[in-house]
């Protein structure tokens, strides 16, 4: 698994995207906190209580080395649901990097801290820890569902998910992809226009 979500990571958000059939997109803006950073890995989630971060808690005792920690609740709201304390958990129990469908915090020490991190928001406002919460059910994170164990592929562009059952498909198409890619570059740089290499040309003088 690690060798393949590097590949996804390689190929990042858009070619993942365009490859898994223009699905899986998460459609929010996100803050990258650490600039350059991209990252891949099976979802591990803590669907929170509206306002609050106990799963979050909870959910570190069951991060494994790799996971992509996605944090959601009901409502997408401004609250601070990860900081420094939370997130230097997440780095020493190996995870790749956290979404995180609310705020962070301390951005600053994350930064510094070098876990890969995409929040909706960038926010100060404290949450409680008195809702329960759930670990690992299905979410829903800017119109793209997450379940348990799909991948979460993150770079500068945003985040895609692909469901697992699928990874080895879209790794395969996102690979020609990025072949065909190479080639037009090619002919781009010698010169081509995408505009007669699309047969744009020949359809405009055609209804013309």
């Amino acid at each position: 698994m690690t060798a393949l979500t590097d590949e996804l990571a390689q190929y990042g958000v858009s070619t993942v995207y365009e490859a898994a059939g223009r699905t899986g997109l998460v459609d929010v803006e996100l803050v990258q906190v650490i600039p350059g950073t991209r990252a891949a890995g099976p979802a591990r989630i803590a669907r929170c209580g509206q306002g609050d971060n106990r799963a979050v808690h909870e959910a570190m005792a069951s991060l494994q080395p790799g996971d992509v920690l996605v944090i959601s609740m009901p409502e997408p709201q401004p609250v601070g649901v990860i900081g420094e304390l939370l997130a230097t958990q997440a780095k020493v129990h190996g995870a790749a990097a956290v979404l995180v469908d609310a705020a962070a915090r301390d951005i600053d020490e994350l930064r510094e801290l070098g876990l890969p991190v995409w929040s909706r928001w960038v926010r100060s406002t404290g949450a409680t820890k008195t809702a329960r919460g759930a670990i690992d059910v299905q979410i829903e994170v800017g119109g793209a569902v997450v379940r348990p164990g799909d991948l979460v592929i993150l770079d500068r562009d945003g985040a895609v998910v692909v469901p697992i059952e699928r990874a080895d498909e879209v790794a395969e198409a996102s690979r020609a992809r990025m072949e065909r890619e190479s080639a037009l570059r090619r002919r781009l740089q010698a010169g081509e226009l995408s505009y007669d290499i699309y047969g744009m040309r020949e359809d405009d003088a055609a209804v013309g």
